[in-house]
C-alpha cells in the first residue's frame, strides 16, 4: 500500500545527511574516486555509458552501455538498466513490493535458471516519483545475487542485504548498510 504524502514527507525529513557537507566519519576520496557522502538527497540520476553486464550464473541477463546510476547520500550507486536490453524471458514477477520515499513503489522479479530460480534478484519502479521518473521501467539488481560488472570490474554488493548499491573501486564510504549505520 502506498503511503500518504504526509508519510512520504515525514520519511524524507528523517535523513540527517543530504550531501551538502561530508560528515567527519566519511573517508576522503583520492583522485578518480567519489565519496558517497557527496551524493545528494533526493538522489541524482546520471546516465552512464560504460559497459555494464549482469549474469545469473553463466547466463547473460543484460549487456548495456545505456545505464542510469542513482546517486544517493551514503549509498554506493545503484545501476538501472533499460528494460529492452534485459532478457525478459528469464524473469518472473514476484509478489514482493517495497516503497522508497524518493522513487515510489518497487516491484520485484525472480530470475529463472535451468536448475531453479534466484528469488527477488531484480526490481523496478514502474511509476517512479518526481525526478526518479527517468528510471521508470528500468531494472536494478542485487549484486549479492547476480554477477555484475562495470567495464570489466566485478561489482561488490552493498552490505545490509536490503540495499542494492554497486560497490566498485571508484566509490568510497563508509556505506549505509554496514554495521552501526542504522541511524543514517
Amino acid at each position: 500500500m502506498k503511503p500518504s504524502q504526509v508519510a512520504i514527507e515525514r520519511a524524507r525529513g528523517l535523513w540527517a545527511y543530504r550531501g551538502q557537507q561530508r560528515p567527519p566519519f566519511a573517508i576522503e576520496p583520492k583522485a578518480g574516486q567519489e565519496s558517497v557522502w557527496d551524493y545528494p538527497r533526493p538522489p541524482a540520476y546520471v546516465p552512464d555509458r560504460r559497459n555494464v553486464e549482469v549474469y545469473a550464473g553463466d547466463t547473460l541477463l543484460v549487456r548495456t552501455e545505456q545505464s542510469i546510476r542513482a546517486l544517493e547520500t551514503g549509498s554506493p550507486p545503484t545501476f538501472y538498466l533499460p528494460a529492452d536490453q534485459v532478457d525478459q524471458a528469464r524473469l518472473i514477477k514476484s509478489p514482493q513490493r517495497s516503497f522508497c520515499e524518493w522513487k515510489g513503489e518497487a516491484e520485484y522479479f525472480h530470475v529463472v535458471m535451468h536448475a531453479g530460480r534466484i528469488e527477488n534478484a531484480l526490481w523496478r519502479y514502474p511509476h517512479a516519483l518526481d525526478d526518479a521518473v527517468i528510471i521508470a521501467g528500468y531494472y536494478a539488481c542485487y549484486p549479492s545475487l547476480l554477477h555484475c560488472l562495470v567495464d570489466g570490474e566485478t561489482v561488490r554488493p552493498q552490505a545490509g542485504g536490503y540495499y542494492g548499491g554497486w560497490v566498485t573501486d571508484e566509490v568510497i564510504g563508509p556505506f549505509k548498510g554496514e554495521p552501526g549505520t542504522g541511524h543514517w
